[in-house]
């Protein structure tokens, strides 16, 4: 992303932020949000990048989420703020969908939802497609990542596999992908990081 862009994605920002001051009375509760939003999001992407320099992948650790500073997905992020789970959460319970996870899951490879396609003769109308293995490696890092974030001082090393476990079974994701997937969620569940992060580098991405 260019540097004017940024620029002006900052200055949308701060206008929308200034305009919800002046009609919501100065309502502290917005400020909190402001904060307490981009505190989540800058601790996240803090996170992959460390996660992502350990699998061999540190530019997309860099760049990873930087969408999340668009004003769509922004300003959604600071309106629906909870701080223990995602705001795109509360958008869809509040309009039906999350127009800021639209925006993100367009756009951003490392998410399984933009390999999903249309079935060429499957059984399913739709399929996931298999993930190149650098994307697969940066969604390791990011669930880890989420993980840790939301659950703070109570995370563990089985927290990403039991988030697994909960949504596999609405996943559309190509069988060698998932395989991938689950093979570096057990191995961090009953090995720990260092195990995982070694099959990331030397199996999954061939360092």
């Amino acid at each position: 992303m260019h540097i004017p862009v940024r620029i002006c994605y900052t200055k949308a920002i701060a206008a929308m932020i200034w305009a919800a001051w002046e009609k919501g009375g100065k309502d502290l509760s917005l400020w909190h949000n402001f904060w307490g939003h981009l505190g989540t999001v800058s601790h996240h992407r803090a996170l992959v990048f460390v996660h992502c320099c350990r699998a061999g992948i540190p530019w997309q650790g860099l760049w990873h989420d930087f969408s999340k500073f668009s004003p769509v997905e922004f300003w959604a992020g600071v309106r629906y703020y909870q701080g223990d789970h995602s705001p795109n959460e509360e958008e869809r319970r509040h309009n039906g969908y999350s127009a800021a996870w639209l925006h993100h899951k367009g756009r951003n490879r490392h998410h399984l939802e933009y390999w999903i396609d249309y079935s060429a003769g499957g059984p399913e109308p739709l399929a996931g497609v298999r993930m190149p293995p650098r994307f697969v490696a940066e969604m390791i890092c990011d669930r880890i990542a989420a993980s840790k974030t939301y659950r703070g001082s109570d995370y563990t090393d089985r927290d990403p596999w039991d988030y697994y476990e909960r949504s596999k079974g609405h996943y559309m994701l190509h069988p060698e992908t998932r395989a991938q997937m689950e093979k570096a969620f057990i191995l961090l569940r009953d090995e720990g990081e260092d195990a995982l992060f070694q099959y990331v580098r030397s199996e999954l991405l061939h360092k």
